[in-house]
């Protein structure tokens, strides 16, 4: 239970903390060459397997809430052009990394990565793992919008080794669909998921978003129960991010029907309390997963990570990123493609990388990074031999949130109490060291 008064206070804008530094703090300058040497880095270490992510943009309609990079088409042509152009990303990118060509880690995002075709989608893995090649263990994944997903799509997804799978819900009342362009019944939903483990899909997760137009406690407790009865073995619980001014596509949306506050926050307890009561063990800030579950072991042995594609097990040191707007993250620098189709087509069809923004990560960078990570994963962390004096300052400020019951203190040893795991952005936010420097006019979600 939280106090009205305590949820207001911690009530404010925060990074969601995917990446440290967060993404306003990445430059411009950080381009082509940048990347070619970052990755150059990576390539000194060929022993080690990669995580590789393909970003696919289309999308046949726009979903008023969607904050994803997305290119809005029906015509099937635009797939082959940009399939072309990420031939030429992975030729470019795989001569840098010279002998490292292992992969341990798949994920295709999007957009919508179903709506290649199965000639389109068996291209793009021979693509990859021409130059690439593929652990016997490897864990491949994919996001899908089970309304545009076919089963002679999964079954060929399985054929290739696809073994998980993130299918988007966000909410099944009808009255939500409608205010959110996203139409979507339980039956069709319930069709994919049956037929994606027929096929050999041995993970299944389903996304839901509350804090959407119209959500009520009442009609998001009965979307919760369908997605209990449904059982995936993970479900994602997000919180919707209102930012208009990023995400001109959400102006759209009905602004007094938007759950704020206690309201949102209530919506958020439903979830939690049905997905508890039907065995799920909570994950990081916003993840759900069975007993059993190789999320839920990490999590409670403190190995959990994160990063753009989510939580997981397994930890890489480089994730190489293909396709517009995607991210590489190489631990000691970040490299983000163009996020226009056209110049990042452009870029990479004359022979050149398509990176236009990043930023190398200092020593402090670094070590911020891991503390945050750890808080926001595992939900504790040892701030080091010399933490309790390089972190004075930030331990000064803990203390009000201590008080306020998210997390206790031991010397170096922070953790986050049941409470502090909800709000763990604001703890997050203590070790910010850009956060104080930070332009009115950045926009972050809040953390209700």
């Amino acid at each position: 239970m939280i106090s009205q008064a305590l949820l207001r206070r911690l009530d404010v804008p925060a990074p969601r903390y995917t990446s440290y530094p967060t993404v306003p703090e990445w430059s411009d300058a950080f381009g082509s060459a940048d990347y070619a040497r970052a990755l150059a880095q990576a390539a000194a270490s060929p022993e080690l397997p990669l995580s590789l992510y393909v970003h696919i943009p289309f999308c046949k309609e726009l979903c008023s809430y969607c904050g994803c990079n997305v290119v809005v088409t029906r015509d099937q042509a635009r797939v082959e052009r940009y399939l072309d152009a990420l031939q030429a990303e992975i030729t470019l990118v795989a001569e840098r990394l010279g002998t490292r060509r292992r992969v341990s880690r798949l994920h295709l995002g999007g957009g919508t990565p179903t709506f290649l075709d199965e000639q389109q989608l068996l291209r793009l893995w021979r693509m990859l793992f021409g130059p690439f090649v593929i652990e016997r263990d490897a864990e491949i994944a994919l996001e899908v919008d089970p309304a545009v997903t076919r089963p002679e799509q999964l079954l060929l997804l399985a054929s290739l080794g696809f073994n998980r799978i993130s299918m988007g819900v966000q909410d099944f009342d009808p009255d939500v669909q409608r205010a959110v362009n996203r139409i979507q019944s339980v039956a069709e939903t319930a069709a994919a998921v049956e037929y994606a483990r027929s096929v050999g899909f041995r993970s299944v997760n389903l996304d839901l978003i509350y804090g959407l137009p119209r959500q009520t406690p009442a009609s998001f407790a009965r979307t919760m129960s369908e997605v209990v009865t449904l059982a995936p073995d993970r479900v994602a619980v997000f919180s919707f991010a209102y930012v208009p001014a990023a995400r001109p596509n959400q102006r759209s949306l009905p602004l007094a029907d938007l759950p704020g506050g206690e309201a949102k926050h209530r919506l958020q307890e439903v979830a939690d309390e049905q997905l508890r009561a039907a065995g799920y063990h909570a994950i990081g800030i916003d993840h759900y997963a069975r007993a059993g579950d190789e999320l839920a072991r990490a999590a409670a042995d403190g190995t959990l990570w994160r990063d753009f594609q989510g939580y997981t097990t397994r930890r890489s040191d480089a994730t190489v990123a293909f396709g517009v707007s995607g991210i590489s993250d190489f631990g000691f620098a970040y490299a983000q493609n163009d996020h226009a189709l056209g110049r990042y087509q452009a870029a990479v069809s004359s022979g050149r990388f398509a990176s236009t923004r990043g930023r190398w990560l200092s020593a402090d960078d670094r070590r911020r990074r891991e503390v945050i990570t750890q808080l926001m994963c595992n939900g504790r962390v040892h701030l080091g031999p010399d933490g309790l004096d390089y972190f004075a300052r930030e331990l000064d400020a803990l203390r009000p949130l201590e008080t306020d019951g998210l997390l206790t203190i031991a010397g170096p040893r922070l953790a986050l109490t049941e409470l502090g795991q909800r709000f763990a952005r604001n703890v997050a936010m203590v070790f910010d060291a850009y956060l104080g420097a930070a332009s009115p006019s950045r926009s972050f979600s809040r953390t209700v």
